[in-house]
């Protein structure tokens, strides 16, 4: 099995963790984030968006976007809850994370740390995306008050999917000292067996 991955991607990260968790072997084949040339000859046939994670399965089928990447290891497994309510709130969670969360998140941490660009090539659209970022946050803050996951009483994939870009948020420029419920699931999640960080 090859995943095509990027190591500063926490799309990719996430796709990585649960494989760890599930004890799955696979290898990695290193794409560029930033230099998208080589895109349409490397990914153009397995992924129609072009983007990483893809994962080429042992027998050749090609799978991309890390939400179906994550739910097609994860069913069955105990990160997926056998109650349909409960699946479909970690759906829920791994929909406002590729909705609201990421998109404000990630880009401003890509911007910031990984694009090669001064900050005040982005001066005109950080502010937004910061925004919207501690939107995200708050909700997920909300949400986290008083409970030990954001659905049941275990790790699902809605943990997996926002630890992605949530534990790495500060190198976006985001604060998470007022946030202890999320301080405090990151440790969860980060103490948990099998448990790999993004450098891994």
């Amino acid at each position: 099995m090859l995943l095509y991955n990027s190591q500063i991607s926490g799309n990719c990260y996430k796709v990585r963790l649960l494989l760890a968790h599930l004890g799955i072997d696979y290898e990695r084949r290193e794409v560029d984030v930033a230099d998208r040339s080589n895109r349409p000859e490397l990914l153009g046939g397995l992924n129609p968006s072009l983007r990483v994670p893809t994962l080429v399965l042992d027998d050749g089928r090609a799978l991309g976007e890390s939400g179906a990447i994550l739910w097609f290891f994860g069913e069955g497994s105990r990160f997926v809850p056998a109650d349909a309510y409960e699946r479909a709130q970690v759906l829920q969670w791994m929909f406002f994370e590729q909705y609201d969360h990421e998109p404000a998140i990630a880009v401003a941490r890509f911007w910031l740390a990984y694009s090669g660009r001064p900050p005040e090539a982005f001066a005109d659209r950080l502010p937004e995306r910061t925004a919207a970022g501690y939107r995200a946050l708050d909700a997920l803050e909300r949400h986290l008050d008083g409970r030990g996951w954001l659905v049941g009483s275990g790790m699902t994939l809605a943990d997996i999917a926002l630890y992605g870009y949530t534990h790495v948020a500060h190198e976006g420029g985001f604060e998470l000292e007022p946030y202890p419920s999320i301080r405090a699931w990151l440790q969860r999640v980060a103490a948990e067996p099998g448990h790999v960080p993004m450098a891994a």
